[in-house]
């Protein structure tokens, strides 16, 4: 059954068309991601069908009686109350029906003596229990705080007035509120911004188990992959719908590209060809000759009556990422970081190492200062605790989430060229046009880009720099998809070290080979992208997967270690091999050097160093065979084609 009907939606705004003949069918039940470029129409789309906009043309067909939830990107919390009182409100109806319960209670202890009117009583006692109890009215409270905790207002955070929440936290309550009215038609835009990793699964297995029809906008990647089981890609003003998770849409809609540009040229190469018949028939100049001219533009014509449109596609940046001097083995080492604010510590033991080549993913909760660390090792802040060691010929890039090293008066144009005053006005602008700054463009004022725009100039300026380790703070953050993808291939071929916060799970599968979990106490790293992290924290005790009758744990986990590396490209699978093989040789050499720090007698004079030299050589060794099983793993199933 059809869950909703859009045919021929389309929408302009003064002179810009956003939406031309849209058509959209969803089916009850069904999850559908919906993905496109910044500005492409998408957020109009779902307005349009929840009935905040009207379409200028075209229809909207939702069944008689569904209901319909919308979470836009900006929150609509004005009333007084705290967090738990606003999402009360979304109960109001059952609250009244309770309360018409308890009425009737009184009612029926004061009637007891009337057999009739005791009798009608009755049945409208059960006919409101009935109605309460598969509304769910004994649930309602309990449901509240699984949403809540799941969303990360668990505890006193809850009796928080909800007006005095940051813009990313109200977000955030307007999403527990959207889900806890259970629409049948649940139209989500963004839910995962402002959500930690934690949240952002606990909301992928909501989802999953939604009894609705959910329609999405979202440029989360892996989120897409483990909710949908459709795509709809806005592109040009027009709609194109596809089965199944982004990675199949990304391979289905490569194959049509492919497939109508080949259609296309062959097209073109028929005209090419009727036209160059019909001019030598007519060269001929005799009226046999000119017949059969007659004949092949009467042909032309049935071609040209159904043309094969050229495929077309939003502009893409196009960068890559080098460098201008090789660092030495080690890049980076500190040793019991600590930071805190007015009397607040936000973490403190914090050790990493970072060897050249190295792709490390840092991840952790919100608040718990992954940015403060990253300002750190610029030199941007001080820490309370600890010590900092870079090693030689080591030149660090920073790619600042909030981008504050961009000047708002200046235009775009001169806050490259300012930065790069050698460069020739033409260089700067060729530049800037891998960017898609081309024309007039160039002339913007920074203050006036949007986040995606301010983003394009910060990598710019990065990419000139040519450093050989890049520090990058939410890299993701405002790129539209297919930058996000020109940005992963950027990063894969860079020769140099990179340290990333991310919370794009997507990215940090693609880009990195460690994950590094910061917390208030430290950091705990993990070999790998982040699927084997979550794999290797199930091992630990953290949701464990159930027993196979008659097969460990451990074969269970290594036969689904085995279909994720199946699913991979053969491109992926080899990338895959080369860096196992590169995490072997590091952990080998680190090994030897542990080894000879031991053997050291100047090491013992220092009793922490001494315990934290053990600990360390301890888990390298364990953590080798581990290393080489996924390599020996990897080779054999890109070796299997």
């Amino acid at each position: 059954m059809l869950a909703l009907s859009l045919q021929g939606v389309s929408k302009s705004f003064v002179m810009n068309r956003v939406l031309d003949g849209v058509d959209l069918t969803l089916e009850e039940g069904s999850r559908t991601g919906l993905v496109g470029v910044n500005g492409s129409g998408k957020s109009t789309l779902l307005k349009i069908i929840a009935g905040e906009l009207a379409p200028d043309e075209g229809t909207v067909s939702i069944p008689k009686g569904t209901t319909v939830g919308l979470l836009a990107q900006h929150s609509d919390i004005t009333e007084e109350g705290t967090v738990l009182q606003e999402l009360s409100r979304v109960f109001d109806p059952l609250k009244s029906l309770e309360k018409r319960l308890r009425k009737l209670e009184r009612e029926m202890g004061s009637h007891h003596t009337d057999p009739l009117r005791l009798a009608a009583l009755n049945r409208e006692y059960a006919r409101i229990t009935e109605r309460f109890e598969r509304e769910g009215g004994y649930e309602w409270p309990s449901r509240i705080q699984g949403v809540l905790a799941g969303l990360g207002f668990a505890g006193e955070r809850q009796d928080q007035p909800a007006r005095l929440l940051s813009g990313g936290e109200k977000t955030r309550l307007c999403l527990a509120r959207v889900l806890l009215m259970q629409p049948d038609l649940l139209l989500l835009d963004e839910p995962t911004n402002h959500l930690d990793l934690p949240s952002s699964a606990w909301l992928e297995e909501t989802l999953k188990k939604y009894r609705g029809t959910v329609l999405l906008i979202s440029h989360d990647r892996y989120f897409l992959n483990q909710v949908c089981d459709g795509m709809a890609e806005l592109s040009m003003t027009r709609l194109y719908q596809y089965r199944g998770n982004y990675e199949d849409f990304v391979a289905k809609r490569e194959e049509n590209l492919t497939r109508q540009l080949k259609e296309y040229k062959l097209q073109q190469a028929e005209i090419a060809r009727h036209e160059a018949i019909i001019a030598r028939y007519r060269s001929f100049n005799r009226e046999k000759s000119i017949i059969a001219a007659r004949s092949w533009e009467k042909k032309l014509e049935r071609i040209r009556q159904n043309p094969v449109e050229r495929p077309m596609n939003e502009q893409k940046v196009r960068f890559s990422f080098d460098i201008r001097r090789r660092p030495g083995d080690d890049v980076l080492i500190a040793r019991g970081l600590a930071k805190g604010f007015e009397g607040r510590s936000l973490f403190h033991s914090f050790d990493l190492h970072l060897r050249s080549g190295d792709r490390v993913a840092l991840i952790g909760a919100n608040g718990v200062g992954k940015t403060t660390l990253l300002r750190i090792l610029m030199g941007q802040l001080k820490p309370d605790a600890g010590n900092l060691i870079y090693g030689a010929n080591v030149d660090v890039g920073y790619y600042d989430q909030q981008q504050e090293g961009l000047h708002p008066e200046k235009t775009v144009m001169s806050e490259v060229w300012d930065a790069f005053p050698r460069m020739e006005p033409g260089d700067v602008r060729s530049i800037l046009a891998l960017f898609l700054f081309t024309g007039e463009d160039v002339h913007q004022p920074i203050e006036t880009l949007s986040g995606g725009e301010k983003g394009r100039v910060a990598l710019a300026k990065l990419m000139l720099k040519r450093d050989n380790l890049l520090l990058l703070d939410e890299p993701t953050n405002h790129l539209d998809m297919d930058s996000r993808e020109v940005l992963e291939h950027a990063l894969d071929d860079f020769p140099g070290t990179i340290l990333s916060v991310s919370h794009d799970r997507y990215f940090i599968n693609r880009v990195c080979n460690r994950v590094v979990e910061m917390s208030a106490e430290g950091a705990q790293e993990y070999l790998g992208n982040y699927d084997d992290y979550v794999e290797k924290k199930r091992r630990m005790g953290e949701g464990e997967p159930e027993a196979v009758p008659g097969r460990t744990r451990t074969e269970v986990e290594k036969e689904k270690r085995r279909e994720r590396l199946r699913r991979q490209s053969r491109r992926a699978l080899e990338k895959r091999v080369e860096e196992l093989e590169q995490a072997i040789f590091g952990e080998e050499e680190n090994i030897k050097e542990l080894e000879l720090r031991l053997a050291d007698p100047a090491t013992y004079q220092d009793r922490e160093l001494t315990e934290q030299t053990v600990r360390e050589l301890k888990a390298a060794r364990e953590g080798l065979p581990d290393l080489y099983e996924q390599w020996e793993e990897a080779a054999e199933i890109a070796a299997e084609g």
